[in-house]
């Protein structure tokens, strides 16, 4: 069995008991972990009280409420971002605050509950919290734990792929048993659903490479100077099928050489995931403009495309690792919710800036920004 602190930071005595009445015998299981997770729940009236209990307990995932007596939930967590103090903060607040809610999720919330909220509405926030805490401990900690966390990550490979192979399994068995008789056109589908499977247990696979190599420091760049132009079209040729595939047109503007120092193969990682996103979740006869321009020694790279789009506050979570924005528009997509974690992590290291620009049936807009001349 293993414990996650929650902290709850609220003035109102019935949601601190509430909330400790709820996860007191709530239980977190996931077939890749060798034990379950339980909850214990820590209480703060104030913001001031709930940060000496931070300093004193660290809770893994914090419930905080705006609306406090002495200072405001909002300035406790600019204390916690300015002290860098990893714990997981999620906003619990009223309907009449979502504005804030949002505001704060900008400012490093992780996510917000409005209340009054149901006992399964924070079951459900606390589950998807904890798989979000127990991932990240595990992936941070590859490369100092040993051989046990190394099984446990493979673990997490293999439950993620699990799924796609029987589908894959199960479609193999119909053509076998000729389900549809011996016209292959009836097959076409069955054929079309496996390889969809294949290619999102391959993007899986070289995300989770990517990361660990990332987060263990493994990864050996090859830093010179490079015309980012050869890590785009290193991207065009792999992203081409699956653009012709989805019916999207991709066109590059562009002056015919820009030089930056970096490592060109993470330079075209950060291409071929954002690229592979514009298609992804782009229309039918879509577009994907890929606009690369330079000045005052930066080199800007902006990724735009006609897509489906999203609302700001899912562009908050974007960048957080193994996460994928769920709603009716993407349930059939496929992903492993590591891409653009990993756009951000290289961009970041980098000393790069990414912004994002989004509105629902629209589309969405990437830049990122690079100093032309890298120091390591």
């Amino acid at each position: 069995m293993s414990t996650l602190k929650v902290l709850v930071v609220d003035d109102e005595p019935g949601i601190r008991s509430g909330v400790s009445r709820i996860l007191k015998n709530f239980k977190v299981d996931y077939p890749f972990m060798d034990e379950h997770i339980e909850f214990n729940v820590l209480e703060a009236s104030s913001g001031e009280e709930a940060l000496d209990i931070i300093t004193g307990q660290a809770p893994e995932i914090i419930l905080l409420d705006n609306k406090l007596p002495g200072i405001q939930g909002i300035d406790v967590l600019e204390t916690l971002k300015k002290k860098q103090i990893k714990s997981i903060v999620v906003m619990i607040t009223s309907y009449a605050s979502l504005e804030l809610a949002v505001k704060a999720t900008k400012d490093g919330a992780y996510d917000f509950i409005p209340k009054p909220f149901t006992p399964q509405e924070l079951r459900s926030s606390i589950e998807t919290i904890t798989k979000h805490v127990f991932l990240k401990q595990m992936t941070s900690k590859l490369n100092t734990e040993g051989r046990q966390i190394r099984f446990q990550f493979l673990s997490v490979l293999s439950h993620e792929l699990k799924s796609p192979i029987n589908a894959i399994e199960g479609y193999i068995d119909m053509l076998q048993n000729r389900q549809f008789g011996d016209n292959l056109q009836e097959y076409d589908q069955i054929l079309e659903r496996t390889m969809k499977r294949v290619k999102g247990m391959r993007t899986l696979i070289m995300d989770m490479l990517d990361l660990t190599k990332m987060e263990t420091g493994k990864a050996r760049r090859n830093v010179k100077t490079f015309n980012i132009l050869d890590s785009v079209y290193a991207a065009l040729d792999a992203m081409q099928p699956y653009a012709i595939q989805k019916d999207v047109s991709i066109h590059v503007n562009s002056p015919e050489k820009i030089e930056i120092k970096g490592d060109a193969e993470e330079f075209t990682i950060i291409l071929n995931n954002l690229i592979s996103n514009g298609i992804k979740y782009n229309k039918e006869k879509g577009r994907v403009d890929i606009n690369l321009s330079e000045k005052d020694e930066q080199v800007k790279i902006q990724v735009v495309d006609t897509g489906i789009g999203m609302e700001e506050e899912e562009t908050k979570k974007l960048f957080q690792d193994f996460v994928r924005i769920k709603n009716e528009k993407t349930k059939n997509i496929s992903g492993s919710g590591l891409g653009l974690s990993i756009v951000k992590k290289l961009t970041d290291s980098y000393n790069g800036s990414i912004e994002i620009w989004s509105k629902p049936d629209e589309g969405s807009t990437f830049t990122l920004c690079f100093p032309k001349h890298y120091d390591k």
